[in-house]
């Protein structure tokens, strides 16, 4: 099985070097950004193996993964936003 791979600096790499300040600084961040990897790496994981899980248990995932993802973005371009406009 064809696995796409979703860390962030694919899908965000115009925004690399401000997650890595806020991974470094901010508490939060860094945990959400843990399990996002956490996450995608267990997806990754189960679909390459084609491990037997159920359709629900995937998709629960990768919902998660998905608001992870949001609430990282946003925490992104706004403290971005915060440190061009000072």
């Amino acid at each position: 099985m064809r696995v796409e791979h979703h860390d962030l600096d694919h899908e965000f790499p115009k925004l690399h070097d401000v997650m890595q300040e806020l991974t470094a600084h901010n508490d939060r961040f860094r945990a959400m950004f843990m399990e996002y990897h956490r996450l995608t790496d267990e997806i990754e994981r189960l679909e390459e193996a084609d491990v037997p899980v159920s359709d629900f248990t995937i998709e629960e995932m990768k919902k998660k993964r998905v608001l992870l993802k949001d609430l990282i973005y946003h925490m992104t371009i706004g403290y971005q936003a915060g440190r061009t406009s000072a």
